[in-house]
């Protein structure tokens, strides 16, 4: 017998930098939360963030986003040090998409098109890949004319007439009708869906809501005893997990969705919503938040404009801070105190102003759960009583 070959199948870890413009009313902290964001969805695509780039500007430039000096430092890292992909922080316009890679001639990525990318790696059900690709038709669209450009057919003129704008009216006819049949197969779907919610009888109906990376699957998985996925990535969870569950004999369906994220491309929002339903056809969403993230109260607010979005901000809810056994208090870390409250301070302050009941928990540690449960039987078994109110079910 001859030797086995082996060969490397890995693949390679693309390098990246990180582009972002600080314009007035953002602080350079929120700057700095943003692009840690941004390397989070990178690391989440399998990627590997070597610098970020930052500029301070009124608003973005028209043509190349930054500036032309800004770009020209871009240029040189990139160059030096073997960069394979440069992100930025905000969705481009096709016409600086095609600037900047012809003067960067590396890969460029936006925000929109890295959320897209690690959807499409997601996405397991016929539902969430029909959504993803949709979306990605939706947004590729405009940026039809940028992947001709190598055919050198858009200049017009006299012999520049032919392939180039031939080829991109039929691409553009080929995505458009592709857009159109996927429409109608996520409208099949959603009738499948619907069916299905109603076949689901007369229980009570909770869903997790909250922004990405919060535990929501994790707090799926102890309700449920279930085995959902969930890890520290971003959109560890793309589609709806519907379980059933039972606190003190008292059953409910308790749902799982896709986590919210800042800047969220709008026409991914479109596509998602019929995933969401569950969240709008909810009687009761637990909003799990972060504790131990330095800027929740901007999540908390971005998963609510979201909720708003798509008609559900008015719901009976349960406001959940999670992960209390990773909130730093400042006897813990003095030196960077900058005024932080301690667990037992915050807890106070937040449940006398706010308006939906508040609890403090840890999922991984099973800290609080039985307060959580309590609440929960408490405010389903509510909602049964109004709706059910000849009901024979035992509590």
């Amino acid at each position: 017998m001859g030797k086995q070959k082996f060969y490397d199948t890995a693949v390679k870890q693309e390098r990246a930098v990180l582009v972002g413009v600080i314009t007035p009313g953002t602080s350079d902290d929120l700057a700095k939360e943003y692009l840690e964001e941004l390397e989070f969805l990178v690391d989440t695509a399998g990627g590997k963030v070597e610098k970020y780039f930052t500029q301070k500007m009124t608003r973005p430039e028209r043509a190349t986003f930054v500036g032309t000096g800004k770009l020209e430092e871009i240029r040189a890292y990139v160059k030096s040090e073997e960069i394979d992909l440069v992100v930025f922080d905000d969705e481009l316009s096709p016409s600086q998409l095609r600037n900047i890679e012809r003067e960067l001639n590396v890969k460029i990525l936006d925000r929109s098109n890295l959320i897209l990318d690690i959807f499409a790696g997601r996405a397991q059900t016929a539902q969430a890949k029909t959504q993803v690709e949709l979306a990605q038709l939706q947004y590729l669209l405009p940026r039809l004319t940028r992947m001709w450009t190598h055919l050198e057919r858009q200049k017009g003129g006299i012999g520049m007439r032919g392939p180039g704008e031939s080829q991109i009216e039929t691409d553009r006819r080929i995505i458009l009708s592709k857009i159109t049949l996927f429409k109608e197969r996520l409208r099949q779907i959603d009738k499948q869906n619907e069916t299905q919610r109603k076949n689901r009888g007369q229980l009570i109906r909770v869903a997790l809501v909250g922004y990405t990376n919060v535990g929501k699957s994790t707090i799926m998985n102890m309700l449920s005893k279930s085995e959902v996925f969930a890890e520290n990535k971003l959109f560890a969870t793309l589609d709806t997990t519907v379980r059933k569950v039972v606190i003190d004999n008292l059953p409910f369906l308790l749902s799982d969705t896709v986590g919210f994220i800042r800047k969220l491309p709008h026409h991914l929002v479109e596509c998602f919503k019929s995933t969401l339903d569950e969240v709008r056809e909810a009687d009761i969403l637990i909003h799990v938040v972060d504790v131990s993230h330095p800027n929740f109260e901007d999540q908390i607010h971005t998963v609510n404009e979201t909720l708003k979005d798509i008609g559900a901000i008015d719901k009976d809810m349960i406001l959940v801070f999670n992960k209390i056994d990773a909130y730093v208090s400042p006897e813990v870390d003095n030196e960077e105190d900058d005024g932080k409250l301690t667990l037992e301070e915050f807890k106070r302050s937040w449940m006398s102003h706010d308006k939906v009941p508040v609890l403090f928990i840890s999922a991984t540690e099973k800290e609080n759960i039985e307060e959580f449960k309590t609440l929960l039987y408490d405010k389903v078994k509510a909602v049964h009583t109004a709706r059910y109110p000849y009901d024979n079910l035992l509590y």
